[in-house]
This record gives structure tokens, C-alpha cells and sequence, in this order.
């Protein structure tokens, strides 16, 4: 799979590759300019710029922004500190990637700090050619020694780049501009690709002294301002508090055709705050957040009657979506080992009402996820027919004899008696499973305990969200709790998985390939900081995958998805929710927007400007009222 790094919710996560043709691989010496999954290689086109941006649209103003929580770290690859805002594994506004992915285009990437790259037939290896031109913000040129660092560090001290490059042996410096990528493996049509995903960090820069004369140390977190190749480098900063990042006037990469017409703001302030509503709050009085990615429903609906939005000085739009929609649901943490039978995984699955919530609170606003592969080709669906049921019978003695007969339904609750017909049938699940109520309560029939779960929130907002399902499960004697801690402490439980239950999102890859492993791979169960949240351990799931890494062509792929969003399904790891087709955005009219925004990804903040006179309205109306 191949994430892009964008804005933060669901334009983040929706930025996903899709499916590789089984066209023929590169000659050995062929170098390539483009890097695509689906159009053969090659033959991408011309990329002159993205066809929505401006390419004229002006430079400068300030982007204001509030973040979650706090930080302490200018360092986002190693597990220990909190990272700033503006940063990620993939490098954020500070470093570049060998190449990026498109906004537009499913799994295709064009150049940035590589111009081209080679692979041979058997993608044993990969080759990329730094672009000459490719800068750090001292002016040092970055070579083919920088990416080998990188690789051997990021491997050696990042948990994600770790599973993500794992198939990489080496990496090895034929020139001082090129550097080839050596795998354990051939036949992964992948791994040549994904190696563009490489962020590129200054060899020189870590190995040397900071300005009190001390070695700077990359497994620790760090307050001093890192040096970078990206759009941007931070300006100042308040510890905890507060980031500012200033655009690089003199930016190496800026007229590269991924990046016309985009970065454009001269400033981006992070202001840190601690709990969701103040951050709320201080979007509607101004200032503080400029652009509001709104992920609730009842706020959008209800909320957005306060002075400066009746005023037209901020406006709501919805952005659609065109890539798979995310999976989003309450993970149950399978290392409990009160979650380890299935059926009780079922029984709780059946206890949750979406209907009733969707209308009560969301305003009829969001469908149901039935899938792990929501919204594509990918998805299971009926019962398995042809290639994928093949595939399925390779380990009809390992699976659910039902899977095979029945086609996958989530509880409908379209009638008043629903409930007590879902209810009755978790019962008696968790009766088969050995537990009956007694007294009120869901016992254990050997120990004698009650069944218990606690939700793991981050945000006063998750009781309302968990409070319906949590009253549910409570009509059947167990015994549940939502526990709110603060985005810290959050962070480093779910980064070792201390809890029983937390709601969660991602969207699955349309082309999905060795991310798979850390999604749903028994390895990635037990490494802190993985995604397999729900600890999968079953060796059926995990042949799956490698079928889906193997693959060698679309249709053997969409066969293996298929069958492996068919086995989670029936394995009830999460309990789905639901999801929307589309981004909620609401903004202060401060902003030039271009005409259009990339239907893949439904929004392209980057593609953004700021208006000066609107700014200096704004700035001019508020500053009075104030």
C-alpha cells in the first residue's frame, strides 16, 4: 500500500494506492520517470503539474492551526516523545521523499528528490537517481550517501519504517547520485515502488554537534530544530505549546511539477490545546484554527449558528471522495483473553444498533462499513464464488463452516424488535461460549466473574458516540466503562496496546501489498506502535496476505482481498461503523480555492492561498469587535 501523508482525518487516510495491472516490469536499464501500479510503466504521460491547482496562485499570510494535546519532539521516527505538529513518519513539511505520491492518480508517483528510478524483471532490486538539483536548507546537496543513512536508521529505530521496508537487505551507494535498494525476495511488484515512500534525512546533520557542542543522538527525542529539504522549516517554537513553520523562500523543489502551484501560505501556526471542544471553541471566535476538518455529525447539523458563521465569515463545504472509503470501528483487543472467542466477538458485534444511532445522532448522514475494503472491487460480497472461493477452500478446515454458505450480514435494527432479537442471540452466543447472566449480570461459569469492558476515549465527544453501544451491552449484564485520558497518555496505550476496546480508522489499500502484514501479520501482533490493534494471530490470515503480496496480476489480487476481507469479517475482530462519502470542511473566508479539488482525494489544503484582502477584513472586523 502507499499512504500519502496529507491532511489530518480522512484526507489523510483516503490518499491510498490502487490496484497494479500485471503490466510487463522495466528492462534493467530502462530509467523511469514516472512510477505507476496501474498504467504500464512508462507510459504515464507527460506530468506537467496537477490539472486542479493554480499554478499563479499567490505566496504569503499566515495559516493558523490548532493541535491536540502537546509535544516534545522534533524527532517523528523513533517511539520515545511526542511529535510536533507538522511532522510524520513520511517527513511532513520537513523532509522530502524520494518521490510523491499523486493527489490524483491511484498508485503513481512522480519525482521529488528522485528523478527517476529503475528495477530489473524480477524486482530483486531498485534503483533511484537523485535529481541534481535536490538541496538542504544549507545548501548541501543530498546524495545517495543521505538515503542508505536514512534506511539503515529508519530500520534500525522506526517501528513503521521497520515493517514497511522490511524486505529491504540492503541499500547501497553505486554513485554519489544514485542508490540501489536490494530485497530478500523477487516477485513482489511492490517493493521497487514503494521505496519512492523513502523520506530522505541529512547524513552530515545528524552525525555532526549541536550548538553546545554535544553529538546529536537519533534515538532520542529532540527540542532542536532539525534541518530539512521540504517547503518548510520551523521558525520558532514554545515547548508544548506552540510550533510556527516559515515557507523556504529559496524551497529546491518548489517549481517541481508536484508541488506547482501548492504550499503557498508563508506561515503555518500550531497552537496546542488540550481537549477537542476548547479546540472548537476556538475555532468559532477566530484566530486560533483557520480551516476545521469536522468529523461530527451533530455539529455539522446543529452547531454552526455562532455570530461569524452567520455573518458568512466562515462557510461549511463538502468535498466528495472518490478513492475507498475507510473502515472505522471499535477494535477489540484480541490479547484479552476475554476476546479470544470468536463467538463473543460476534455476540458483541450483534449488540451494536447502528440504525438507531444514525438517525438519533448523526442525522442520517452515514452508511454502514461492511468491509474492510469499503467502497471498491476489493470487497467480499455474496457468498465465494471462483478464484476466491479456491482460494478460501485451501483452508476450509481452518475457517468458519458458515462463511461458505452464508454471505456476511451486520445486525439490522429496522424494526422495533430487532433489539431484542440481536440481543437474545449475543446471549445465547456468550452461553455457548460459556457465560449466562446471573443476578443481572454476565458471569463467567467457571470463575465466576462478570464479563467487563472499558472503551479507550480521547475526547469527552467519544461518550457520545460509545455511550448508545455501551448501553446496549449493559441490557446483557456486562460490565462497561468509557475512560477518557488525555491525548498523551492515549497515544502511548494504544502504542502498547493497553486496552480492551478503542474506536479507530484507516483506509485499506486498493492495492494492497506488504502493509497488509502490519495490519493484520502475527509478527506485527507483539512490535508496540504496530497497526494490527486487535492482535490477529491466525496463520490463515497471514497466508492470505502473502497471497496478496504474491500476486501477479489484478485478478489473483482482487480474489485475495477479497478472501481475506471475507476471513476478518467472519472473524469479527472489529465491530464496524459507519462512514460518509465525502470531507466536511469548514473555513474562514480568508482563502483563494482553486475551482476544483482532486476527486481521489476530495481536498488539496496545499492547493490553498490566502487572500489578503479578505485576511485583512477579517483581521480588520474582529480586531474591532474584540
Amino acid at each position: 500500500m502507499r499512504v500519502i501523508g496529507a491532511t489530518a482525518t480522512r484526507a489523510a487516510c483516503m490518499a491510498v494506492a490502487l490496484l497494479f495491472a500485471g503490466t510487463p516490469a522495466s528492462a534493467e536499464d530502462e530509467w523511469l520517470t514516472s512510477s505507476s501500479l496501474i498504467e504500464p510503466e512508462g507510459q504515464t504521460g507527460d506530468f506537467e503539474r496537477y490539472d486542479y491547482v493554480n499554478p499563479d496562485a499567490p505566496k504569503g499570510g499566515t495559516l493558523n492551526s490548532v493541535a491536540l494535546g502537546t509535544f516534545d519532539s522534533f524527532n517523528p521516527f523513533i517511539v520515545r516523545g511526542t511529535q510536533a505538529a507538522g511532522l510524520n513518519y513520511f517527513g511532513g513539511l520537513l523532509w522530502d521523499t524520494l518521490m510523491q505520491q499523486s493527489l490524483t492518480e491511484p498508485s503513481t508517483s512522480y519525482p521529488l528528490i528522485a528523478e527517476a528510478f529503475k528495477h530489473p524483471e524480477d524486482n530483486s532490486s531498485a534503483t533511484y537517481r537523485i535529481d541534481p538539483r535536490a538541496r538542504w536548507h544549507d545548501g548541501k546537496p543530498i546524495t545517495a550517501e543521505d538515503v542508505v543513512w536514512t534506511l539503515n536508521m529508519l530500520k534500525k529505530h522506526s517501528p513503521q519504517h521497520t515493517r514497511y521496508f522490511s524486505s529491504v537487505v540492503e541499500a547501497v551507494a553505486l554513485s554519489e547520485r544514485e542508490v540501489e535498494f536490494r530485497f530478500d525476495q523477487k516477485g513482489n511488484k511492490e517493493l521497487p515502488h514503494i521505496m519512492g515512500d523513502l523520506p530522505v534525512l541529512p547524513k552530515h546533520w545528524w552525525e555532526g554537534t549541536d550548538a553546545d557542542g554535544k553529538k546529536r543522538n537519533f534515538t532520542q527525542p529532540t527540542l532542536e530544530k532539525p534541518l530539512g529539504s521540504g517547503p518548510y522549516q520551523i521558525e520558532s517554537f514554545k515547548p508544548g505549546s506552540e510550533v510556527v513553520w516559515k515557507r523556504v523562500e529559496d524551497y529546491w523543489a518548489a517549481d517541481l511539477p508536484v508541488n506547482v502551484g501548492r504550499y503557498n501560505m508563508d506561515r503555518r501556526r500550531y497552537t496546542y490545546i488540550q481537549d477537542e471542544n476548547a479546540a472548537w471553541l476556538a475555532f468559532t471566535k477566530g484566530g486560533l484554527q483557520d480551516i476545521r476538518i469536522e468529523n461530527r455529525s451533530r455539529r455539522w447539523a446543529t452547531e454552526y449558528n455562532f455570530p461569524a458563521f452567520k455573518d458568512g465569515d466562515v462557510i461549511k463545504r463538502e468535498f466528495p471522495t472518490g478513492g475507498a472509503e475507510p473502515m472505522q470501528g471499535f477494535v477489540l483487543n484480541t490479547r484479552r483473553p476475554k476476546f479470544q472467542d470468536r463467538r463473543i466477538r460476534e455476540a458483541l458485534t450483534l449488540a451494536f444498533n447502528f440504525e438507531d444511532m444514525n438517525r438519533t445522532l448523526f442525522f442520517d448522514s452515514y452508511t454502514r462499513t461492511d468491509s474492510y475494503f469499503e467502497g471498491s472491487e476489493l470487497a467480499a460480497t455474496g457468498l465465494p464464488e471462483g478464484r476466491e472461493l479456491e482460494i478460501l477452500e485451501e483452508f476450509k478446515d481452518k475457517l468458519p463452516a458458515e462463511l461458505f454458505t452464508e454471505e456476511f450480514r451486520l445486525p439490522v435494527y429496522d424494526n422495533p424488535q430487532a433489539e431484542r432479537t440481536y440481543l437474545r442471540e449475543a446471549i445465547k452466543l456468550f452461553s455457548e461460549a460459556g457465560w449466562s447472566i446471573k443476578g443481572g449480570k454476565m458471569t463467567n461459569n467457571g470463575t465466576g466473574q462478570q464479563f467487563t469492558i472499558e472503551f479507550l476515549g480521547n475526547s469527552p465527544t467519544d461518550e457520545i458516540t460509545t455511550g448508545p453501544y455501551m448501553a446496549a451491552l449493559r441490557k446483557i449484564g456486562i460490565d462497561v466503562s468509557l475512560r477518557i485520558i488525555d491525548p498523551s497518555q492515549y497515544v502511548n496505550r494504544i502504542r502498547n496496546f493497553d486496552f480492551d476496546a478503542v474506536a479507530s480508522i484507516f483506509v485499506n489499500s486498493l492495492s494492497p501489498g506488504n502493509e497488509q502484514r502490519e495490519y493484520w501479520g502475527a509478527k506485527a501482533a507483539d512490535i508496540p506502535g504496530s497497526r494490527n490493534l486487535a492482535g490477529v494471530k491466525d496463520p490463515t490470515v497471514d497466508a492470505l496476505v502473502e497471497k496478496i503480496i504474491y500476486a501477479q496480476d489484478r485478478e489473483e489480487l482482487v480474489a485475495a482481498s477479497r478472501a481475506l476481507d471475507r476471513v476478518l469479517l467472519w472473524n469479527y475482530y472489529w465491530v464496524p461503523q459507519w462512514h460518509a462519502p465525502y470531507i466536511r470542511i469548514a473555513y474562514w473566508n480568508k482563502f483563494g480555492i482553486p475551482e476544483k479539488q482532486p476527486e481521489y482525494t476530495g481536498v488539496d489544503l496545499e492547493s490553498w492561498w490566502i487572500d489578503p484582502k479578505l485576511e485583512q477584513a477579517l483581521a480588520a472586523k474582529y480586531r474591532s469587535q474584540n
